[in-house]
């Protein structure tokens, strides 16, 4: 068997099969992917498979949410300002949406800001400060941000401002920022028994309080952020990513329509692909290009002909940013070509002047995945050079940061995310030592993506039934991939086509049941294919519906050669 990825099968457990089998209905195969994904209990399965809106939690057990919901009350009463401050990308932009909303439904004067991603960075800044004081803001709401803004929340503390933080990242250590109230499952002791939630999850939770309803009709835009973000979609973001994926089609926003019609996705059946690949890269890309404000007036936007001018502009942005990235990620292969000696350098560590720095994170993360080794790539310039960087499963990126953090004026992030500054005469020593520590930690088995398998199957298991009984696990996102299956010692029957964009489609048999594969990208298997005896396959059934009849199709995800 020959391929660059290790297959990690899941082990059956038939004992706890049969009971899912018994009480739910189910298949086994159906049984055993709830068992993979960690669900072991049969109430657990039933509200897996049968996710519903009276599941969500009350925003009331946020233990500061009476307090926040009381300097909203007391804000509209003296008739004050009040500021929401966001993020610019498409989590920070819809928490933005949702909390003005929320605001100037309860009869608020509502301000607005999201930074510029260059020129500010991301979270609050003295500027803001500054901002707030001169147009007599008595109040700030964070949405998608905060949690780590000590100085600039004392500063407004300072001048007499109230600051409501609505956020979800985790804070870097157990001091908080002096804020008035925060609403944040990750922060200790906030009274919320889901840690999960996206920006526009908690956003959500902050405008059901104030509206004293359950918003169900923002369910669109909270699904939109919350699968954008690529949290796990479990527990009440599985909820709300199914809930708001129903909506979507139908959804009543202007802005939203307009992307839909714009990107040709209407009257389609919604999933989270088209969310993550279709509907997210265009509001993302004006706050990588330029400025996030055009995404933020289209999805507020109550002007059919004005959205669907501001779609034609995330048009415009999403291809200047493709054509960018597409530069930068061939300039980049250039240098690892050039400079990687892969048996010394695990970690990649490339820098060139003036890359876009709206770009280096989707970069690096491509460059992670094509070469199956952390990513960290540098724009130069003359001041303090910005860099973005994206890990693998078994590099932990904060903590190696940490370790060479004598080499960077500052950094953040996570295990497997992270940004950075750093001066330009610091790069190679920062290449050197992140490389060190890489070398102490990773062994080449870390350095070969994994699948996770989650059974091996007959070709003569599957069918349309089948996969049609698979769509309850939807929607699929991180923490619950589209189910992967493992079918070995097949043979190829017939011709292999050659399709657009380097695809492959051809038949493969174990001599009892034939069934049609698809193979996206991999046109440079077709002559192993052709030449091998046997191959083992790789990959998740699905239902093609050409000319309006069903048939049943395996999509490759890897084609292993003996």
């Amino acid at each position: 068997m020959s391929s660059h990825s290790i297959l990690k099968i899941a082990p059956a457990n038939i004992s706890l099969q049969n009971q899912f089998v018994k009480e739910l209905g189910i298949s086994k195969i159906l049984a055993q992917i709830l068992i993979n994904r960690k669900i072991t209990t049969l109430a657990g399965a039933q509200k897996f498979l049968k996710p519903s809106i009276a599941d969500l939690f009350s925003p009331q057990l946020f233990s500061d949410m009476p307090k926040a919901v009381s300097l909203v009350n007391k804000a509209r009463e003296n008739k004050e300002k009040v500021l929401v401050f966001g993020d610019y990308d498409v989590d920070g932009i819809t928490s933005t949406v949702l909390l003005k909303d929320a605001l100037l439904r309860a009869g608020l004067t509502v301000l607005h800001h999201i930074p510029h991603r260059i020129n500010e960075g991301y979270g609050l800044n003295q500027e803001i400060v500054g901002f707030a004081k001169e147009n007599q803001v008595k109040l700030v709401v964070t949405g998608d941000c905060g949690i780590v803004n000590h100085e600039e929340v004392q500063a407004l503390r300072a001048a007499n401002i109230d600051v409501i933080v609505t956020d979800h990242h985790e804070p870097q250590d157990a001091h908080l920022p002096a804020a008035s109230a925060i609403i944040n499952p990750k922060v200790k002791h906030s009274g919320y028994p889901f840690r999960e939630l996206a920006g526009v999850g908690v956003a959500y939770k902050f405008a059901q309080a104030v509206a004293g309803e359950q918003l169900t009709e923002e369910l669109d835009l909270v699904a939109l952020g919350t699968i954008a973000d690529s949290v796990p979609l479990t527990g009440e973001n599985r909820i709300i990513a199914k809930e708001g994926l129903l909506r979507l089609p139908q959804t009543k926003r202007c802005g939203l329509r307009a992307i839909i019609e714009n990107a040709g996705i209407v009257n389609k059946k919604f999933n989270s692909t088209y969310v993550s690949f279709i509907i997210a890269p265009r509001l993302n890309a004006p706050g990588r290009m330029d400025y996030a404000e055009v995404s933020l007036k289209l999805l507020m936007s109550r002007d059919i002909r004005e959205a669907q001018h501001l779609a034609k502009e995330l048009d415009r942005f999403n291809r200047e940013r493709q054509k960018i990235e597409s530069k930068i990620i061939e300039e980049a292969e250039e240098l690892i070509n050039q400079q990687m000696n892969f048996k010394e350098n695990k970690v990649i560590v490339i820098a060139k002047e003036d890359w876009h720095q709206g770009v280096l994170g989707i970069v690096a993360s491509k460059l992670a995945d094509r070469f199956y080794r952390p990513a960290i790539v540098i724009s130069i310039n003359e001041d303090l050079c910005k860099g973005s960087a994206r890990s693998i499963e078994n590099f932990h990126l904060f903590d190696a940061l940490t370790e060479c953090k004598g080499l960077l004026d500052s950094f953040g992030g996570h295990a497997h995310a992270a940004g950075l500054l750093i001066t330009k005469d610091n790069i190679d020593e920062f290449r050197k030592s992140i490389n060190k520590l890489a070398a102490d930690r990773l062994n080449l088995a870390d350095l070969l993506p994994s699948k996770e398998i989650d059974a091996q199957l007959l070709l003569g298991d599957l069918n349309i039934p089948l996969v049609k009984e698979l769509d309850s696990l939807e929607p699929f996102g991180m923490a619950n991939p589209e189910p992967l299956f493992y079918t070995p010692m097949l043979k190829l029957k017939g011709p292999v086509q050659l399709l657009n964009r380097g695809t492959l489609k051809f038949w493969a048999t174990d001599g009892l049941t034939t069934l049609e594969v698809i193979a996206f990208g991999m046109s440079g298997l077709r002559e192993s294919l052709l030449q091998a005896e046997t191959f083992d396959l790789v990959h998740t059934p699905k239902i093609d519906n050409w000319r309006q009849e069903e048939s049943l199709i395996l999509e490759a995800k890897d084609i292993f050669f003996k």
